[in-house]
């Protein structure tokens, strides 16, 4: 019986499945704002000690991640959780990997405070602002004011909110090139449907828009770090639940998982088959989904090209 939960839990969603949605292609940000939040993402001032900015943990040249299994803050600390991607956050339904942020607002201000990341605060971030002329010129510029908290928040998460990855090879078959995948890569998407994967992975970012448990079929000894959305609620419920991740530029995002523990796209694949489905997939089958997700991985921001 238990064994039939995940498979009812399939059906249910996906006949109330969100389909898979292009991203947009225009921007839709204030340019001037976004170019500002840009400026403060890459310094290093933001944090405590002047060593490490927001792109330290999310580069921006790759795929918005680190690659790394737990990213180095001050002091070289490193985290506990693997840093999520950057790219199209704006897309989540919360953010970081437990939801302990309801928007890009707070989300901002969680890295800058935590004493393992940045060791900041945003009071002591506004008072290094102001000691530059630039910054003084850049704030009064596009808020016709002086450098202020919420400016500074307000900034970022424009800038966040630009760092999308539209037309991808998929989106451009959602729009209507109908030859542009392949064979493989449209079968590894028909595996991917009937396989269930698209039951979490749906909407215009593949992913972000619910929480789900790590081992639904085959349970997972996790350490007690890894308690997920129980973190944030401290309902037992919700132990080892996480916000589903998106799966756009996957193939340049490893490592993989909350815990950064699995190195490669063949073996998240195979992973996530055996421990979200409940099947052991052949060499073929992993190849081809694997195909699929490769067209997932869009074009390099367009803000990350203007000065």
């Amino acid at each position: 019986m238990k064994k039939l939960i995940p498979l009812l839990f399939f059906a249910v969603h996906l006949m109330a499945l969100e389909l898979i949605s292009p991203i947009e292609d225009d921007l839709n940000v204030d340019l001037n704002k976004a170019l500002l939040g840009k400026k403060l993402f890459m310094d290093p001032q933001l944090s405590h000690d002047n060593t490490i900015s927001c792109a330290s943990c999310h580069h921006l040249d790759k795929g918005g991640d680190d690659n790394r299994q737990f990213s180095v803050g001050v002091n070289n600390k490193m985290g506990n959780i693997n840093s999520p991607t950057v790219f199209n956050s704006k897309y989540n339904f919360v953010q970081f990997w437990d939801g302990r942020a309801k928007d890009l607002e707070e989300q901002v201000l969680v890295p800058l405070h935590n004493p393992d990341e940045m060791n900041s605060n945003i009071q002591e971030v506004v008072e290094k602002l102001k000691k530059s002329q630039e910054y003084k010129n850049l704030f009064q510029k596009v808020y016709n004011d002086t450098i202020k908290e919420e400016y500074v928040i307000d900034a970022i998460v424009e800038f966040e909110k630009a760092l999308i990855t539209p037309n991808s090879k998929f989106d451009r078959y959602l729009k209507g090139e109908v030859n542009i995948l392949s064979h493989v890569e449209k079968e590894g998407f028909e595996l991917f449907k009937s396989y269930g994967c698209i039951s979490c992975h749906n909407g215009v970012n593949i992913g972000g828009n619910l929480f789900q448990r790590v081992g639904i079929v085959k349970q997972i000894k996790y350490e007690n770090k890894y308690l997920g959305r129980y973190n944030v609620t401290k309902d037992e419920e919700d132990k080892y639940f996480y916000k589903v991740p998106t799966l756009r530029n996957i193939e340049l995002t490893a490592p993989y998982l909350h815990s950064g523990e699995i190195k490669t796209l063949r073996e998240a694949v195979t992973f996530m088959m055996e421990y979200q489905i409940g099947v052991t997939p052949n060499a073929a089958e992993v190849n081809h989904i694997m195909a699929f997700l490769r067209t997932l991985t869009g074009n390099r921001p367009k803000i990350m090209e203007i000065d």
